[in-house]
């Protein structure tokens, strides 16, 4: 009968076999954090988070302008809330994005920080003691002097000068270039510094979004905003005490060539105060030539039309008389959608979708369309609607909800100064002129100078380490049975650069030469080659 082995251990009466065990819970919280602080883990965190800022750059971003993204939406109504699902309109504010840059700093906290100890106590380590066979290093050449050993290496002394030097018995060891490892860590503690600097301008920061028509005001108060998006830790009811005012704005279109229709400048004259007390001053705000006043930059981002209207009810009384901004579809064209909404009129409400053309034309169909983006033609089309426009409820300023509106007469085409007399002795709407309107962005952030410092020291440590070559030199001088003295010089370098062995070469040449002049008092000839020499490319 065949017996196993276990059984065997088990009849005989010795202590049964211990199964083998896992790595525990410990074992893998060591083997998570092993993995996560790696560099290889880190550079591919570091890729993910240029992947995931792409679609930041690509669609139209919340933090910068809700307008465009209500565009989106409008023109892609399918597939624009799977991408919000996705916060791919919100991409530096969503969970997944915050996700792979808390794991990216974790990852590189936890490989620099031991890397750079390690290096620290490498710094004020002593160079490496001198290998036994210097015949097998990458290079090694060897000479023959009658200067005494004693001499030869304090002659290698003042030769390796700016090398760190370490003397062990009958041998010199050096070494420079160490500062390239300080570069590289230096980098990588710039870039933690980077994040953290970032990481703070959004928790104590805030940006936001604001609309100005030419002639109004805008106080830098949380409810004057279209948009704010505040950080976790900004206190809301201590903001910056500052006011704008839009004086006049100008856009300029190239009208000739190619490119006719394209943006050549955008300027808006604005005047503002620090605070309420303060001297009035005046600003030309232009896009990338930021307002900055109090700490707080404000961006000129976009421009657009608001067409004035006057509305009056069946009496004759004037019960909307302003400039309404509307939403441009394109650059090229600037043909505008927007909505009047008058909820005061004494009777039912009414409610008006319109159509703004800077540069009015028929094309081959018929259609009227907007050539120019230029107001050389304007013109609106309107069309009116009454009933309850549901102003009781959270809405858009620039949609109206015309399931509980009926429409009242046709669609009319209005030049400025026409009236249109509503059916029904419903009141009468006045296309008056029109002005325009800037989209602004206001952005505080006050480790914008840290993270400039930060940047400039990431700089800086790459410079070292491409440019640093790290190389360690040996220099032995023992004395031969015929009373001259051997003298081996050995050389290692870190990098892979063509002219390494060259700059050991020329040590060695050196080196014999002053010995050589030591003995005779004659001048080094550096061009005298080492007796022998091992050199391994």
């Amino acid at each position: 009968m065949t017996t196993t082995t276990s059984e065997a251990s088990t009849d005989s009466g010795g202590p049964p076999e211990k199964k083998p065990k896992g790595l525990g819970p410990i074992g893998w919280l060591r083997w998570a954090w092993r993995i996560l602080t790696s560099m290889r883990t880190a550079l591919i965190l570091l890729f993910l988070l240029a992947v995931g800022a792409i679609p930041g750059s690509i669609l139209p971003q919340n933090g910068v302008s809700v307008d465009e993204v209500d565009q989106y939406f409008r023109e892609n109504p399918d597939l624009a809330p799977v991408l919000d699902t996705l916060y791919l309109f919100d991409v530096f504010s969503s969970p997944w994005y915050a996700a792979i840059y808390l794991l990216l700093f974790v990852s590189l906290t936890g490989c620099v920080i031991p890397r750079a100890m390690t290096h620290a106590k490498a710094l004020r380590g002593r160079p490496v003691r001198t290998p036994k066979n210097l015949q097998r290093m990458p290079y090694a050449a060897t000479f023959s002097t009658d200067a005494a050993p004693e001499t030869a290496l304090k002659q290698a002394e003042k030769l390796l000068k700016g090398y760190r030097i370490e003397r062990y018995g009958d041998s010199v060891s050096s070494e420079t270039g160490y500062l390239r490892e300080a570069g590289n860590v230096l980098f990588h503690v710039a870039l933690i510094a980077l994040l953290l600097a970032l990481a703070a301008g959004s928790f104590f920061g805030y940006r936001g979004n604001m609309l100005m028509v030419e002639g109004e005001g805008f106080a830098n108060t949380l409810p004057s905003y279209d948009a704010i998006y505040p950080g976790h830790w900004t206190d809301t009811d201590r903001m910056e005490p500052f006011t704008l005012q839009l004086d006049d704005f100008e856009a300029v279109f190239l009208e000739e060539g190619k490119l006719r229709g394209q943006a050549d400048s955008y300027s808006a004259d604005m005047t503002y105060r620090e605070s309420p007390g303060a001297e009035e001053q005046t600003h030309e705000l232009e896009v990338n030539h930021p307002l900055n006043v109090d700490g707080v930059q404000v961006y000129l981002l976009g421009h657009g039309y608001a067409p004035e209207f006057e509305v009056r009810n069946a009496e004759g009384e004037v019960v909307f008389d302003q400039a309404v901004p509307f939403l441009y579809r394109d650059t090229m064209s600037f043909t505008s959608d927007g909505v009047v909404k008058v909820p005061d009129t004494g009777g039912e409400e009414l409610g008006f979708t319109g159509v703004f053309l800077p540069t009015a034309t028929e094309n081959e169909q018929g259609e009227l369309v907007s050539s120019f983006p230029g107001p050389e033609n304007p013109v609106v089309t309107m069309e009116a609607y009454q009933g309850d426009l549901g102003m009781h409820e959270p809405q858009s300023v620039y949609q109206l909800r015309t399931q509980d509106l009926e429409q009242i007469g046709e669609s009319t085409v209005m030049e400025m100064g026409d009236t249109w007399e509503l059916p029904d002795d419903a009141g009468s709407i006045t296309f008056s002129g029109y002005k325009e309107f800037i989209s602004l962005q206001s952005n505080r952030d006050g480790s914008r100078p840290f993270a400039l410092g930060a940047a400039a020291t990431a700089v800086g440590g790459l410079l070292l380490t491409l440019f640093v070559r790290p190389r360690r030199v040996w220099v032995r001088a023992t004395e031969r049975e015929d009373g001259r003295t051997e003298v081996v010089l050995a050389g290692l370098g870190k990098t892979e650069v063509a002219a390494n062995n060259q700059e050991f070469h020329e040590l060695t040449t050196t080196l014999a030469g002053r010995l050589r002049s030591t003995r005779t008092g004659e001048g080094p000839n550096p061009s005298d080659p080492p007796e022998s020499t091992n050199t391994r490319e």
